[in-house]
């Protein structure tokens, strides 16, 4: 199979509680009620880091993020930048804020036509609110040509317009897999690497509770997030978002067997439910460090959190690809996901698209993304090169068992990665699932098929 259409259903998306529902056409209308302005101003956040890199005499950008380890790569390619084009130098204000005052500044300020930055982080959940035939982003197209061949197309595709104009940059992939506590599980001489379906992890799951006196969940269910339910769906080829221009269906078999085998988890004593909600919060972390849970099925960008919140489970952590309902399924989907733009208020768009589009996109960007980051990394020419991904001096081809870029492409060449969209009702279909469907069926033993019907009607009357 072609490279290119090796990778093609690489379609990744993201679990996003959004605080804003607006339609992907927000910008059509420049007029607004007094009344529609009031509900929406948001507060005037301040950021909580600016920093600006780059000699005086460079053009002049201003780039916000809402997350500060962003801005620090994108530093260091405006520094790598200007090594490399004395002929094109740039200097660049970065603006780190919080992921709410962020998304909430850059609407009201592209609204109004002033005051936006000239380049932006989006976050993927919020961004078919920028991606509708108004769309308020500067075109990609040309800046991304030179790498468009190697790239994961899906994840250029969802940061784009329905006719394909490309306008965000991705940083990952964010292939889900399942990380394994391997040196607890093998203290009780259980094999985890022979599972293979989740008939399979079920029993692990009981052979560990009796191992251990049910002191050792196999893993943690969540209710403040829904990566168990796309996994569910990417495997089963379905999608309760129904694609772009699909109807919300969250009565899926695949939503239904993913909740009902949770549900019997929780009852048998083999899981627990994530503190807090999920395992990407620091109670998460105290749970995994504890040795509270054996696994749990996450992103392969969630590395990140073991080198920085976890660095004592270095060597004890092993990833495989996930379990399956049936033999033959795909077993990942994309979780996450950050588009970075170039807004139509940027006086000097071309080359602001053009180091951008250099910076996450190139393979000098790709190594800092993956060497610094941790990032599963879209440019695809690079997943099997040996200097890049099994290089020893990595730290997270030695913090694992495994090389992570081993498993990559083990699913990119088993063609295992399931799609599932993100569109403009998924901000309100995840807020739903999160605040009431996850937390009635999982905290309060709800009947899934009333649970899920509850949502849908709900669903069927707040979204498009």
């Amino acid at each position: 199979m072609k490279r290119r259409k090796l990778f093609a259903l690489l379609m990744t998306a993201a679990m996003a509680v959004s605080s804003m529902s607006m339609a992907v056409n927000v910008f059509a209308e420049e007029d607004t009620t007094e009344e529609a302005a009031e509900s929406e101003e948001p507060a005037e956040g301040e950021p909580t880091a600016v920093t600006t890199v780059g000699p005086d005499d460079g053009t002049k950008y201003e780039m916000w993020s809402f997350v500060d380890l962003h801005n620090e790569f994108y530093g260091k390619m405006v520094e790598k930048w200007n090594e490399e084009n004395p002929d094109k130098q740039i200097q660049v204000t970065f603006s780190t804020y919080p992921y709410s005052d962020m998304h909430n500044k850059l609407m009201m300020s592209l609204q109004a036509g002033s005051g936006a930055p000239d380049l932006c982080d989006i976050e993927i959940g919020q961004f078919p609110n920028y991606s509708g035939d108004d769309s308020p982003l500067y075109s990609m197209n040309d800046a991304l040509a030179p790498y468009e061949d190697t790239m994961v197309q899906s994840r250029l595709d969802v940061y784009s317009k329905a006719d394909g104009t490309r306008l965000g940059v991705p940083f990952h992939v964010g292939a889900t897999v399942m990380y394994w506590n391997a040196d607890l599980l093998e203290s009780y001489g259980l094999d985890y690497k022979s599972v293979k379906t989740w008939d399979d992890y079920t029993k692990l799951g009981e052979e560990l509770k009796e191992a251990s006196n049910g002191e050792v969940y196999l893993t943690s269910v969540d209710t403040g997030g829904v990566d168990w339910m796309w996994l569910a769906m990417a495997e089963n080829g379905e999608d309760w978002t129904g694609g772009p221009d699909g109807t919300v269906n969250v009565q899926l078999d695949s939503v239904k067997e993913m909740l009902t085998m949770q549900q019997n988890w929780l009852n048998d004593g083999i899981a627990m439910v994530s503190t807090d909600g999920h395992v990407d919060l620091e109670a998460g972390f105290s749970n995994i460090m504890d040795g509270k849970i054996a696994s749990f099925p996450k992103a392969m960008w969630y590395m990140s959190r073991f080198k920085d919140y976890m660095p004592e489970m270095e060597g004890k952590y092993d990833i495989t690809t996930c379990p399956v309902f049936e033999e033959g399924q795909k077993c990942s989907v994309g979780i996450g996901g950050t588009g970075t733009v170039v807004t139509n208020q940027c006086e000097n768009p071309e080359l602001a698209a053009e180091w951008l589009a250099w910076a996450k996109c190139s393979e000098e960007g790709e190594n800092l993304i993956w060497n610094e980051l941790g990032f599963d990394v879209c440019n695809t020419a690079l997943w099997s090169d040996e200097a890049f991904a099994y290089d020893e001096s990595n730290t997270y081809n030695t913090f694992f068992r495994v090389k992570p870029y081993e498993v990559l492409n083990e699913l990119a060449e088993n063609d295992a990665i399931g799609t599932v969209y993100t569109t403009k009702n998924s901000p309100t279909l995840n807020d739903y699932m999160c605040t009431t469907t996850l937390n009635n069926v999982l905290e309060d033993g709800m009947d899934v098929e009333e649970a899920l019907q509850d949502a849908q009607d709900y669903l069927d009357f707040e979204c498009e």
